[in-house]
């Protein structure tokens, strides 16, 4: 029986590791002492019981609750420990108390699988820290470059590769390390970031296809100049050029049919900041996201040609650096198959949809079959220190997430 005190109790410990005095919400930002604190934590829960622990130099930690046959391919299911900054408690988080939840039940009833059941404690699937989403998973399967690892910094400037050797972990092996066990599926439980579970009165959403980020930086090398004593026709403001780039991606963005493509300008720094100097060197972050690679990678081109078109016109040189390019993941549907049988088989009170944030399980579509579950939260309210969930509907999810890998488990 799943049990709601035990869910409170992994999601109250975690909310008290992660609070900073005088900072809203919730800050595990990734390999920060907070995030340390709360994996601390988790790893604690893990060898109380008794599953078996791997770790690599990323600092994902994988915990085994053993099957009858060690040789099987495992089932895994786990998700992200880290947070945005001043975020939600259960984001990541709910999907690793229900897998912890799920064989802390097992257990409790003497039930062994035939399977190896493997817990997932993903490091780092936030891009607050470093610009790029779900790093964890991506070097598990052997997709980070010590290249990449050097590029990737924070707003201080450390790089990836730097906060890794901080924390004695050896990024040189990295792109050697890849994950080689077997699966038999990856499940992955989360909250939806959004509104429609809750809208239509579901307490379960079986995941079609999960979208993923492409990202750019734009720099933009306009020139600085008096505000008053530069006539309008002699200006190369950059921050005017940034305004057009901002508008043609939403434009673009809205224009793409038949497939959805979100794009977002969500970083704007223009150089020096003052009332009275035209804006010279400005940088933006680029977000384009589909849960069809073919549209994104449509948009993108279509963005990038705007970004073209807009430093000729005005004179001003624009650069672009690429910092991730993510593949969508649509869901098997053998997996969707499945996932509904046992809703209907309960039955589980379950709608079908796409996500349109990226997750860890995404990068696991071509290693095993993949399958995601949703839950609701409070009006769709996600990276936000007033993210909610009802406990009930984690616990329903909870419940789901194990009769699942009961089902795959038989399979």
């Amino acid at each position: 029986m799943i049990n709601k005190e035990r869910l409170l109790k992994h999601l109250n410990a975690m909310q008290t590791i992660s609070t900073i005095d005088d900072v809203p919400g919730i800050n595990r930002i990734a390999f920060t002492d907070q995030d340390w604190a709360g994996r601390d934590y988790l790893i604690k829960q893990l060898k109380e019981l008794n599953l078996t622990l791997r770790y690599d130099e990323f600092g994902n930690v994988i915990g085994r609750y053993e099957g009858k046959n060690p040789d099987a391919p495992a089932i895994m299911t786990g998700s992200h420990t880290d947070s945005v900054p001043q975020g939600g408690n259960y984001d990541g988080l709910a999907g690793i108390a229900a897998a912890l939840e799920v064989i802390t039940d097992l257990k409790e009833t003497n039930t062994h699988l035939n399977h190896p059941l493997d817990i997932v404690l993903f490091m780092c699937e936030e891009s607050s820290r470093f610009g790029s989403a779900t790093l964890g998973s991506q070097a598990m399967r052997g997709q980070l470059s010590r290249e990449r690892l050097q590029t990737l910094c924070d707003k201080k400037g450390l790089s990836l590769y730097d906060v890794l050797k901080e924390r004695g972990f050896n990024p040189d092996i990295i792109p050697q390390s890849k994950f080689t066990t077997p699966l038999k599926a990856f499940l992955e439980l989360h909250i939806e970031q959004g509104i429609v579970l809750e809208k239509t009165n579901h307490t379960i959403g079986i995941v079609t296809g999960i979208a993923a980020s492409t990202r750019y930086k734009i720099h933009i090398h306009g020139t600085a100049g008096h505000s008053g004593a530069t006539p309008m026709n002699h200006r190369y403001d950059g921050l005017c050029a940034a305004a057009e780039i901002i508008l043609a991606t939403e434009q673009i963005a809205q224009n793409n049919e038949p497939i959805p493509v979100v794009a977002t300008v969500g970083v704007i720094e223009a150089t020096p900041g003052v009332m009275n100097v035209i804006p010279g060197e400005v940088t933006l972050g680029l977000d384009i996201r589909s849960i069809s690679a073919e549209a994104k990678d449509r948009a993108t081109r279509s963005i990038l040609h705007a970004i073209t078109e807009i430093g000729h016109k005005r004179d001003i040189p624009i650069d672009t650096s690429l910092i991730a390019d993510e593949m969508p993941l649509m869901v098997k549907n053998t997996m969707i198959e499945a996932m509904e049988t046992v809703a209907k088989n309960k039955p589980y009170n379950y709608m079908t949809l796409p996500s349109g944030a990226g997750h860890d399980a995404m990068n696991w579509g071509d290693y095993t079959d993949v399958g995601m579950i949703f839950i609701p939260c409070r009006e769709g309210v996600s990276h936000n220190p007033a993210e909610a969930i009802n406990i009930d509907d984690l616990v329903t999810g909870t419940e789901f997430l194990k009769d699942i890998i009961l089902h795959l488990d038989k399979q």
